[in-house]
Order: structure tokens, then C-alpha cells, then sequence
């Protein structure tokens, strides 16, 4: 049996002078990217750059809004209104929005980054308010999301959702990622990963942090490219998939998959 992945990692992360990531490489492992927006890492020509290098690749070129905190990388949690958690949002699609009609494509998805990302899953205020954005930007975006709100929200307004499994990421047992102030919070060996990676493809499987087995049913794979194994991860990652029989093809195309098969007839 066959099974189809995308394959994503937030990307353009570099700010002014200073650089995080090897982006360059991590993008010959990518179907999708997400690409900062300037609220958490990026300026504009990291944006234009990681946009052009995209588009010669083929990638789709996803937008990874954040609370406005670039000290902490996005990671903090801030007391913002859900309005203002709109208005963010819908700001930073229209500035990758500029840069992908610059470089002759568009945007294809929005994943929420970091702090932003965790609490998404968990309020619906803040859930109801990326959605809200995205529905007024562009209703043919696809929304990356765990299971939980975002995702629920999203569906309830006819937005295509994409899951996402984190695969360097630990879990909780209630299926929240463990945060990064704890022990074994992130995953660093490539033998690990890669077997983490092939088990939420072909199971549907990802094991808690306690030794729980999870049931998750991802369309795209998450790779983090803020560390200095990312790159050699991916690969790994990569290659166990392929191994596995695993197509890594770009999401658009996995969604369409899962949805004719979920459409066709059960057998007489």
C-alpha cells in the first residue's frame, strides 16, 4: 500500500543580520513551506528571497503569522484581543501576499507559529479569529492545524484543512505538544524521527511522551528548521518515508487524495 505526505518546515526566519537556518538546503527535502511574516523573524528581503527560492522549486508558499514578538521569537504568550489576534493576522497574509504576487504565485496556506500556534488549538476566540482573517483574505487558503479548534473552526466555515504532524515535537497524552521549557520537549535524533515520521504516515500513530499511542491522521509531516540538525532530520526523514513507500507530493494534491477516497462508494 501507498500512502501520500507533504512535507513542510518553517522557513525565512532570518532576521537583518542575523541568520537562522539553512534554508537554502532544508528546501531540496520540501513540498510546502511556512514562511515568517515579520512579527516573529523575517524582514522583507528574507521574505522575497525565501518567496523566489520557493517558487523555483515548485513549493508551496504557506504564511506562518505570529503574536508580534520578535524578542521571543513568537513563543511567549501575549494578552492580545481576539480582534487583535485578527487584524495580526490578516496584516502579515498581506505582507507574503506581496511578495508572492512579486515573484508571479500565491499564497497557499497560513499555519500559525509558536505561542500563537499552541493556544489556536485549545481558544476558541483566538481559533475563531484566524479564520476569520483567513475568510476575509482568501477563502481557498488551506488552514495547517492539529486537531482542536483551529481546525474545528475551519471547517465549520468551509475552509480546507490540512493537519499537521509534528514530527520533533514530543507529545502530551491529551494530544498538546509538550512546551519547550520541559525536558525532551523537542526531538533530535534522526533514527527517531524518521521512525516517528513513517508510524504517523502508515499507522496513523504518534506515541505520547508518557507511552500513550495517539491517533493522528496527517496530511503534512512538520519539520523545524531553527536547529542545527534540521537539515540532516529532514533527510532522514525523507528518506525513511520514500523507503516506507510513502509519495511525497504537495498538499493540495494529498487533500485531494484523502477526499476522493473518502467520497468513493463503499464496496456492495
Amino acid at each position: 500500500m501507498a500512502w501520500n505526505i507533504d512535507l513542510v518546515a518553517d522557513i525565512g526566519e532570518s532576521f537583518g543580520a542575523w541568520t537562522m537556518g539553512d534554508d537554502n538546503a532544508l528546501l531540496d527535502v520540501l513540498t510546502s513551506a511556512n514562511i515568517a511574516c515579520g512579527f516573529h523573524a523575517g524582514d522583507p528581503q528574507t521574505m522575497d528571497r525565501t518567496v523566489r527560492q520557493c517558487v523555483a522549486r515548485g513549493i508551496g508558499v504557506g504564511a506562518h503569522p505570529s503574536f508580534p514578538d520578535l524578542v521571543g521569537f513568537g513563543r511567549r504568550a501575549m494578552d492580545l484581543s481576539a480582534d487583535e489576534v485578527r487584524t495580526d493576522v490578516l496584516y502579515q497574509l498581506g505582507a507574503l501576499h506581496a511578495f508572492a504576487v512579486a515573484h508571479g504565485t500565491t499564497v497557499s496556506h497560513v499555519a500559525p507559529h509558536g505561542r500563537l500556534g499552541n493556544l489556536v488549538a485549545t481558544r476558541a476566540d483566538y481559533a475563531a479569529a484566524v479564520v476569520d482573517a483567513v475568510g476575509s483574505f482568501d477563502p481557498n487558503l488551506i488552514v495547517l492545524a492539529q486537531d482542536g479548534e483551529l481546525a474545528d473552526h475551519a471547517r465549520a466555515q468551509g475552509i480546507r484543512v490540512g493537519i499537521v504532524g509534528i514530527v520533533d515535537r514530543a507529545y502530551r497524552a491529551d494530544g498538546t505538544l509538550v512546551p519547550r521549557s520541559e525536558p525532551g520537549a523537542v526531538i533530535h535524533d534522526p533514527e527517531v524521527l524518521a521512525g516517528r515520521a513513517v508510524r504517523m504516515v502508515t499507522e496513523e500513530i504518534i506515541e505520547s511522551i508518557g507511552g500513550t499511542s495517539l491517533s493522528v491522521r496527517p496530511n503534512t509531516l512538520l519539520l523545524h528548521g531553527d536547529n542545527a540538525d534540521a537539515v540532516r532530520n529532514a533527510r532522514a526523514i525523507r528518506t525513511a518515508l520514500i523507503a516506507a513507500d510513502v509519495h511525497i507530493v504537495p498538499l493540495p494534491e494529498v487533500l485531494a487524495d484523502r477526499a476522493g477516497k473518502e467520497n468513493e462508494p463503499c464496496p456492495a
